[in-house]
């Protein structure tokens, strides 16, 4: 199992610019726990490059989001 994040600009569109990490071998994580910890860790600079929003992808398969990267008001 390979767990991923894709991300979205604000118009829902994959936002550009942003590697994914998808088109690399030792692109994902191999849990979800990794994945969310590390989203946990990085989402500023996520949003800095341009990310409103990301989905959490296993193995082709949607499993929640789009989850917005705002922070709470």
């Amino acid at each position: 199992m390979s767990w991923t994040w894709r991300f979205l600009a604000p118009d829902g569109a994959p936002a550009s610019g942003v590697d994914d990490g998808t088109g690399r071998p030792e692109a994902g994580f191999p849990t979800q726990s990794d994945a969310e910890s590390w989203l946990g860790e990085h989402w500023r600079g996520l949003v800095e490059a341009g990310v409103d929003s990301v989905v959490l992808v296993e193995d082709g398969r949607d499993v929640y989001g789009p989850m917005s990267l705002a922070p709470p008001d």
